[in-house]
């Protein structure tokens, strides 16, 4: 079992790492809220299943967490299109083909 719960937390932290790489390197709101979102959820849910895992856990705690984990899985996506929804609604605008085509020009690498 103790096996089974680190490899969950370990995929957990590595899918926590790949949401902060993606915040790092995308390029616009929408894209970056896209990537961490679905990474986040899902390390979430291996992060609290490798803990649900743990021998040392009681009746009552797993309870606590399993609350947690359903409040988490169902407030993280509803949160980040919230926040997407009011960010179109107040004008930021997506990354474009042409946006890439203008830094690719600015740092020499666009050919027509």
């Amino acid at each position: 079992m103790i096996i089974v719960a680190n490899v969950l937390i370990g995929a957990g932290l590595f899918f926590l790492a790949v949401s902060t790489f993606a915040l790092l390197i995308m390029p616009d709101l929408y894209t970056r809220a896209h990537a961490v979102a679905k990474s986040e959820t899902l390390a979430l849910i291996l992060l609290f299943g490798g803990v649900l895992f743990r021998p040392e856990l009681d009746v009552p705690a797993v309870g606590r967490l399993l609350f947690i984990l359903a409040v988490s899985v169902i407030a993280n996506p509803t949160a980040v299109h919230a926040l997407l929804r009011a960010s179109h609604r107040s004008g930021a605008l997506p990354w474009t083909v042409v946006d890439q085509r203008i830094a690719d020009a600015e740092l020499g690498r666009y050919q027509p």
